[in-house]
């Protein structure tokens, strides 16, 4: 039986509408994710053990950074590249590491993200998650190398003080024998923290709110 000249309309309808709703909806995810969220995959093992390879998550932008929370920024040596890291310092802050603690303002604070002891990590030998070195900001400016990102203003305020420039952070990687961070790359701009990882979604056996 032919289907009559009302019925084709409004199967017509039916689909016109389903592709306004789906089009809405795609509008809404581009905005949400330009504006409020961004979707990131880690690469590469420097946030182990929290984090591995190929781990998929959401960060909030304009989220409030708090120190032991996790970020994403824009890579200072790499235009492009993105880094995941941890806060360890905030602006203005006096940091420390010795003897594989670090001190905030002559304060030791807790890090219950690091593990002690080793693991196997990708090249099949072993590290210590949590060896850090010792240096202090000012050990750190006196390489040409570090004082590269950094303005001239800030580097005497660092070698002058010991202290985070004003409006910056000093970040680091979980694995820190292996991680590129803020003892190298220098501290980060809030204007390149992309946003603070709120959710692990993937793999979904390893799914996390944070």
């Amino acid at each position: 039986m032919a289907e009559t000249k009302e019925e084709k309309e409004s199967w017509g309808k039916f689909f016109l509408d389903i592709l306004i709703i789906w089009g809405i909806l795609f509008g809404v995810y581009m905005l949400l994710f330009h504006f409020v969220l961004s979707n990131d995959t880690v690469s590469g093992p420097s946030m182990q053990p929290t984090f591995q390879n190929g781990d998929r998550l959401i960060a909030e932008r304009h989220a409030q950074i708090k120190r032991g929370e996790v970020v994403i920024v824009k890579a200072p040596d790499e235009p492009g590249a993105l880094y995941i890291k941890r806060v360890i310092g905030l602006p203005g802050e006096k940091i420390v590491s010795k003897n594989n603690q670090i001190y905030i303002n002559n304060k030791k604070i807790a890090q219950p993200w690091l593990k002690q002891g080793t693991k196997l990590i990708d090249n099949g030998s072993d590290t210590f998650y949590s060896e850090t070195q010792n240096f202090t900001m000012q050990s750190l400016m006196r390489a040409r190398t570090y004082q590269q990102y950094f303005t001239r203003a800030q580097i005497k305020y660092v070698q002058d003080t010991g202290r985070i420039p004003k409006g910056t952070y000093f970040v680091m990687g979980d694995h820190r024998s292996v991680s590129k961070d803020s003892r190298y790359i220098g501290t980060i701009k809030r204007s390149s923290i992309v946003g603070v990882v709120k959710v692990r979604y993937w793999p979904l056996n390893q799914f996390k709110v944070y």
